[in-house]
């Protein structure tokens, strides 16, 4: 008998320890939607079915998946380090799915080192329902259980809907606080800005008329702000009938900026404002929190998706400032440039997508503006040059190639290699903007020889304050425009090598190895003609001997800055301070963390001065502004997302999380922390949560990591010559710091894992 049960307890014991039950899979995606099945009735969520959807056509709101050959997505358990195939079940009900017996695919077992599949079953139906669920297993072949069952609607494309995307999502808000300011008058603060409507629900004694305000800012304490530039302030009028009855605010549509054609809302949702305060006048009743309610309009957005906290309290709000940006701004369900236009800018969409990966794992916004400006460009140059960035990092983050197979024809005019000469190097100055070539970048549709492309630099470009933080007007540092322009070729050389890769990636080696030379020759040229002998900086142009922030900054963000010049380059760089707009600034600080300089980037990042972040939240601005201050840009916006570049730097720079292979599948985990003394970050990629916590004190430094679950790491440490020995997970390890002084720890698998430099 004892040896019986001694037999029983090993036998458990061997089972607990090698037949673990191997987590199911979860956040399931289709066609990158997570979910695709939540309904929504103008913008609120409705704890319906999809399939009580379909009975009541036009009534409930719902993802649509677009695409006949949807990606699906899913994430795995920390505990598994490594995936070795999956099989999905799809069906065309639950009833059927339920019994394992699937009527529109079945994958079987696929080997598979991915979580990732397109869908290769049946034809899919438009209008109709489809069910689906996976399991994996995992590196030691133990199988999963099923997931959750995941549902969604297909729907074939039509000529307005192409992408598949969200609807609308909405938030009912009451005021933060309420101020009685007189007998009838009543001031009710939202907390901060955000494109809404406004509710009612108030008691009258009899029929009468009250006024209302809405507004963005504030004159003075309780007062709205009612003209300034951009900034918004609202006045009408409201009939109240005797009783107690339920209002809602009809905005009017601002004809000015429709004639304009700009992104509408959708009638599910109705017109917006963006307001934070509100006036209430004439009513002689009581208002309480429960009387007056604000609609909050966005595209879908996980407030859990990321977190960011630090021992500097400056840059702790300035994350909290463009983390919320990201979420305000995304009103219509595409980046616009904010509230003046609506309209999708190129350069916005490039910082937005950014900052939008960094703070929420969410990519169909994004494709539905890359294909927008794709085919309504706007007129700087380096803004066209712009649409192959965009493609590129919609693939860094995503995995899926055939975005950038359905544009690639499109980017090969993008990169503007017709305005090229001789050298190599593109000019809009040289005659070479012919109608045909404007047509075929659909920058018109009727050349009438006015129009075309033209140089930006940074915006605006002309302004008359300067002040003590500023040397020229505008916010292009004094930059000297010529026919050659160094930052308009340095965007031309970063994009010829991305070229180079997409065309590597398509199998088109002629093309490859096209964009290939012509990267040489551009890097050639660059240093014959816009390198200073004398200094080693970069000029401005081709016939100018003026040196700007913006020519050596964009020069050392895309690494056209030899070896031998960098000290010097970077040295002029720091010396100019915020010399560039909002916009620029994502480049600046992108070329300072590449080259070591944390330190002064994170003093950029959480600098008080007039030009900084800081300066919009001391303004009242609760959503990033267009410029640094209204002294620069009177008719500025105050939600502007192209402002929001600290997000994705405090993400991908300073913490150092970013995607090392497409989709995210090995990730680098490199924090450059400055003086920092602890930070701690958590983002979400498509494979999961990436958590990342540093502490530094007077004996060592530490940092920890959380990888998402079949996700491979490379963790790189910044050297210290005070602290020579590493500790992984408690065990000493030998790593040579490399030349950019960091230790890398290569092939590092999922998992909690912590790091000690002593």
């Amino acid at each position: 008998m004892k040896r019986i049960l001694t037999t029983v307890v090993l036998s458990f014991a061997f089972c607990v320890g090698i037949c673990q039950i191997v987590p199911a899979p979860d956040h399931l995606r289709c066609d990158l939607l997570l979910p695709a099945d939540k309904l929504s009735k103008n913008g609120l969520p409705v704890n319906k079915s999809l399939s009580e959807s379909i009975t009541e056509k036009n009534k409930y709101q719902f993802p649509v998946i677009y695409n006949e050959q949807p990606l699906f997505h899913w994430q795995v358990d920390t505990s598994i380090k490594r995936v070795t195939g999956f099989r999905i079940l799809m069906a065309s009900s639950v009833s059927v799915l339920k019994k394992n017996e699937p009527d529109v695919w079945d994958t079987k077992r696929s080997v598979s080192d991915k979580c990732e599949a397109v869908y290769a079953g049946q034809p899919l139906r438009s209008g109709k329902i489809y069910y689906w669920k996976v399991q994996v297993w995992n590196d030691q072949n133990q199988a999963s259980s099923f997931s959750s069952v995941n549902s969604f609607v297909y729907q074939e494309k039509d000529s307005v809907n192409d992408i598949s995307h969200h609807p609308l999502a909405a938030e009912i808000q009451s005021p933060v606080s309420i101020l009685k300011k007189n007998h009838g008058i009543y001031f009710l603060d939202f907390g901060k800005d955000g494109f809404a409507q406004l509710q009612l629900h108030v008691e009258s004694d009899r029929n009468d008329s009250i006024w209302i305000e809405a507004g963005e800012a504030l004159e003075s304490p309780s007062n709205i702000l009612k003209s300034n530039g951009s900034i918004r302030y609202i006045k009408q009028s409201l009939f109240l009938s005797k009783g107690s009855h339920d209002y809602t605010i009809k905005w009017p549509v601002n004809e000015k900026r429709n004639k304009r054609y700009p992104i509408l809302m959708p009638d599910d949702i109705g017109e917006v404002f963006p307001f934070r305060y509100v006036t209430i006048e004439n009513f002689h009743g009581a208002i309480n929190k429960g009387s007056v309610k604000r609609k909050l309009i966005h595209y879908q957005f996980d407030e859990n998706a990321s977190y960011f906290n630090s021992s500097d309290t400056v840059l702790n709000q300035v994350w909290d400032l463009c983390k919320y940006s990201v979420k305000a701004t995304s009103f219509t369900g595409y980046y616009v440039d904010g509230d003046r236009e609506r309209l999708p800018y190129e350069a916005d969409a490039l910082i937005n997508q950014l900052s939008h990966y960094a703070v929420d794992a969410e990519y169909s916004m994004a494709r539905r503006s890359i294909e927008y400006v794709i085919f309504h460009p706007t007129w700087p140059t380096e803004w066209s040059l712009q649409n192959i960035m965009l493609l590129w990092n919609d693939y860094l983050y995503t995995g899926d190639l055939s975005f950038i197979k359905k544009y690639y024809t499109e980017l090969q005019k993008k990169i503007l290699t017709d305005l090229a000469g001789e050298n190599g190097l593109i000019s809009t100055k040289t005659n070479k903007q012919t109608p045909e070539f404007l047509r075929s970048i659909h920058i018109l549709k009727d050349f009438d020889g006015k129009h075309g492309l033209k140089d930006n630099v940074d915006w605006p470009q002309r302004g008359d304050y300067i002040g003590k933080e500023k040397e020229y007007g505008g916010e292009t540092d004094g930059f000297v425009f010529s026919n050659y322009n160094a930052v308009i070729n340095a965007y031309y050389y970063h994009d010829l090598i991305l070229m180079q890769k997409m065309a590597t990636l398509l199998n088109k080696a002629n093309d490859a190895k096209l964009y290939d030379a012509q990267a040489k020759k551009i890097y050639r040229s660059f240093q014959q003609i816009f390198r200073d002998e004398r200094t080693g900086l970069i000029k401005d142009g081709d016939t100018t001997n003026h040196t700007s922030l913006h020519a050596n900054m964009f020069a050392l963000a895309f690494g056209l800055i030899p070896k031998t010049d960098l000290a010097n380059t970077v040295s002029f760089i720091k010396s100019r301070k915020m010399a560039c707009s909002v916009y620029g600034a994502q480049f600046l600080l992108e070329a300072l963390f590449d080259n070591q300089e944390d330190g002064y980037a994170i003093d950029l990042l959480s600098s008080t001065a007039q030009r900084s972040w800081y300066n919009m939240i001391r303004t009242g601005s609760t959503i990033t502004m267009e410029a640094w201050d209204k002294l620069y840009k009177p008719n500025l916006d105050l939600n502007h997302a192209w402002g929001t570049a600290p997000a994705n730097i405090i993400v991908r720079k300073l913490m150092g999380v970013t995607p090392l292979s497409p989709g995210a599948d090995t990730i680098q985990i490199k924090p450059q922390m400055g003086d920092l003394s602890f930070a701690t970050l958590s983002t979400t990629l498509l494979k999961g949560k990436v958590s990342v916590s540093y502490k530094s004190n007077k004996t060592h430094k530490e940092t920890a990591v959380i990888i998402p679950g079949a996700v491979v790491a490379n963790v790189s440490l910044k050297s210290d010559a005070h602290f020579k020995n590493l500790f992984m997970d408690g065990n000493q390890i030998s790593v040579q710091a490399g030349r950019d002084g960091f230790f890398e720890i290569k092939n590092i698998n999922s998992g909690s894992h912590l790091f000690i430099l002593k």
